[in-house]
């Protein structure tokens, strides 16, 4: 006899005997993380949430796997605390705080962590990258780390809320998204160059805290760089993973 598909794989929705009873079956664990981080005039702090969360809720319904709260806060570019509302943690910090819920998880028979976030901000993923657990195998994706390259018209080098990630806002939260405020960029591109990718110093406050041409973006380009990350998650997580180091 086939069974019903659950109402809901979030873990904060379900009762404890739900949660134990897929267990059974199925002892993977999807987290998504995001930061409480300023981008720009015309997206919401901490848009790179709303991608983690979107892609974390789709995988989740389509693979039928269990799905964590979201954890709101991490590891911010220098200087962000300067605009109002932005809040961030220590890499440690973020590292520590994680690895204590994985355990927890971990003692409670899940075996496999699937961490999504959506910042690609070095010390944040690198405090991401670095989770283990006992016993249990962690998988991490950072989003915006997917070549978007043949997506996007604009610069593929470091951006900071400009045409990728406002595209997929407009495509995922659009009544999110404040067009009109969106300006031509006042800095010169020479200057953003010196900036390694993930390793930026301070975001000029001539910019006001976009890098990039967010003018460029739109709501179809983000629905084509949103499946294009997805299908990169389905097949490198999902349908066809590679081995544990342990294993090869």
């Amino acid at each position: 006899m086939s069974t019903k598909p659950m109402r809901s794989y979030a873990i904060s929705d379900l009762p404890w005997t739900d949660v134990a009873a897929h267990l059974k079956h199925d002892r993977r664990l999807i987290v998504p993380v995001g930061a409480c981080d300023q981008s720009g005039p015309h997206l919401p702090v901490g848009a790179g949430t709303c991608v983690a969360e979107a892609l974390a809720r789709d995988l989740s319904l389509e693979f039928g796997v269990l799905r964590a709260p979201t954890f709101h806060y991490g590891v911010n570019l220098p200087g962000e605390e300067a605009y109002a509302g932005t809040a961030a943690l220590r890499a440690k910090t973020l590292h520590r705080a994680l690895n204590e819920l994985l355990a927890v998880w971990a003692s409670q028979g899940f075996c496999e962590f699937i961490a999504i976030t959506a910042n690609a901000h070095v010390p944040h993923a690198e405090a991401i990258a670095t989770l283990r657990a006992m016993d249990a195998r962690v998988r991490v994706v950072e989003a915006l780390s997917v070549d978007l390259g043949a997506l996007l018209e604009g610069s593929t080098r470091q951006e900071h809320a400009g045409e990728a990630l406002t595209s997929l806002l407009l495509h995922l939260r659009p009544d999110a998204v404040l067009m009109d405020r969106v300006q031509e960029p006042t800095v010169d591109p020479r200057k953003v160059g010196k900036f390694s990718i993930g390793r930026l110093r301070r975001i000029p406050p001539a910019t006001r805290g976009i890098l990039g041409d967010a003018a460029l973006a739109s709501a179809e380009k983000g629905r084509l760089i949103y499946e294009h990350i997805l299908q990169k998650i389905r097949l490198k997580v999902f349908i066809a993973p590679p081995p544990d180091e342990d294993d090869e």
